[in-house]
Parts: C-alpha cells; structure tokens; sequence
C-alpha cells in the first residue's frame, strides 16, 4: 500500500484537468465530473492507479534495473530531479536528445566525449592549447554536462521510464514504445493513457500534484532498493553456510576415509595375541 490518503491527493490539486475543449475522450473513464468548464479527475481511480505505478517501481529496482525519469517543464524540473538524485537514478529536465534511446550508442559517445573533456580539463592536458581554444573546449563541455551530465551513469537503456506530461515529451514515449520499454506517467485530461503502460491520472501542471507523486515514486524505490540489499545478505549467508557444510562433509569424508585405513592394517583377531606363532616339531 501506498503511504499518501485521498486528502492530501485533494490538498495538492491533483483532481484539476484541463479546460473541457482540451480533453482527450480516452481520459473519459478517469473524469469524475465537469465544474465551470475544468474536468475533475476521479481521485479514486488515480489512488489505485498510483498504487499500481509504485508496485511497478519498486520492482524495478529491486531487481537492480534503471528508471529515467523525464520532465523538461519548468514547474517539473527542480522536483523530478531532486528526486531522481535522492535514489540515484539517470534524469532528463534540459531536452530529450532526440534518440536517446533509439540511438543510444551514439548518446554513450557523446558521454564519453564529455568524460574526455572533463578529464583535460581537469588534469591540465589543455594548457598546451591556446586561450580561445580552451574556452571553446569549456563551453563545449559544460553544454554536454547541461544535456547529458544526469545520463553520465546510464551504462544501458533503462528498464522504465517515468513521465511528467507525455503530450509535452511525445518523443520520449515514441521511442519508448518503438523499443518496448515500459512507460510509467503523470496522465492529465488532455493525453491518451492508452499508449502508457501504468498511467497515473493527474494534474501535470501544478508543482504539489507533481511533488506529492514524485514523492510516492522515490518512496517505491527505496523500499525496492532495501528489498535486495535485504535479499543480497541473505543469499550471502545462504552461502556462505553452504560453503561451511561442504567443508564439514569434506572434513568427514576424510576422517572416515583414515580411520578405515588404520583398522585395515594388521588387525589382531579375537582371541589371538596379535604375533604370529613359531612352528615347532610334531610329536
């Protein structure tokens, strides 16, 4: 269960859509009713459906896999990705590089690249180019940071990603869905929940609704993060006590094997005193 009640989906503006003109008729089943031309969202249904979201996230990084998190609104940026920073996770807030994950060999060059450029820099490899060379070098490299710095850890593509207003980042859901990576998203009246794999029936716009569900996420993936630590020590100890008990039967085997030998040798026979009798003359 999901640690956030109704009242404070209500208190954080979640229920407001957009102006009836602008809805999208796939959001029908998520509208509860229409009130001076604003649809509201049905707060019952987005409850189960966050909860959905966050099963859906925790075991994702449980099993170890990243989530990208993509929001470039500016009431969106700061909250996503503070979040996505406090677990670690690869974020995009600037621009979705267009293939970032239809082409995204050409996105780890270009990471690389910037690797590179940090690395002169920092070393002092450039002090042998002139000035104008070195401020170019610069800009160029704090461009890339801006761009792709959140992605510098993103070695594969990502087991999900997660999306504040996907009519704003319709390119980020295309490439998902061409690639069939699973998409999780904050779903306003105005976008087609359809293509979304755990659609989230929000407001996208106000910067409480975004935070309170972002804050549902974050939570999802630190209990999933604890959950394999968790399963990480035990499967240590699991075997390491297998390890132990191959020892012990080894120890044994072995035991066995010398006290089997030691009776084999010159056993005395019962009765007998263990030397053999001299042969005398029969009378």
């Amino acid at each position: 269960m999901i640690n956030v009640t109704q009242e404070e989906l209500l208190n954080a503006g979640v229920h407001f859509g957009h102006l009836k003109r602008k809805w999208n008729p796939k959001m029908a089943a998520y509208i509860f009713m229409e009130r001076n031309g604003i649809h509201i969202i049905d707060l019952n249904k987005t409850h189960a459906k966050l909860e959905e979201a966050a099963a859906a996230v925790k075991q994702i990084a449980k099993s170890g896999k990243k989530i990208l998190f993509v929001a470039t609104k500016k009431q969106a940026k700061e909250i996503v990705a503070g979040a996505a920073k406090s677990v670690n996770m690869p974020y995009i807030t600037e621009r979705w590089p267009g293939g970032m994950l239809t082409n995204f060999a050409t996105q780890r060059k270009s990471v690389k690249k910037m690797t590179s450029l940090d690395k002169m820099l920092s070393d002092g490899t450039v002090e042998n180019l002139s000035k104008k060379e070195r401020l170019m070098m610069g800009r160029q490299k704090s461009k890339m940071e801006k761009l792709l710095g959140s992605i510098a850890d993103l070695n594969r593509l990502p087991a999900a990603l997660f999306i504040v207003d996907t009519v704003k980042e319709h390119i980020a859901v295309d490439e998902a869905i061409k690639l069939g990576i699973p998409t999780i998203a904050i779903n306003d009246t105005n976008s087609d929940p359809s293509v979304i794999d755990f659609p989230i029936p929000a407001n996208d716009d106000a910067s409480k609704s975004i935070e309170l569900i972002m804050q549902v996420m974050v939570k999802a993936v630190e209990e999933g993060l604890a959950e394999r630590k968790v399963d990480k020590e035990q499967e240590r100890e699991r075997e390491a006590a297998g390890d132990e008990e191959s020892e012990d039967r080894k120890m044994a085997a072995v035991s066995e094997e010398e006290g089997g030998e030691s009776g084999g040798r010159g056993t005395p026979k019962p009765g007998g005193s263990g030397r053999p009798r001299k042969a005398g003359p029969r009378k």
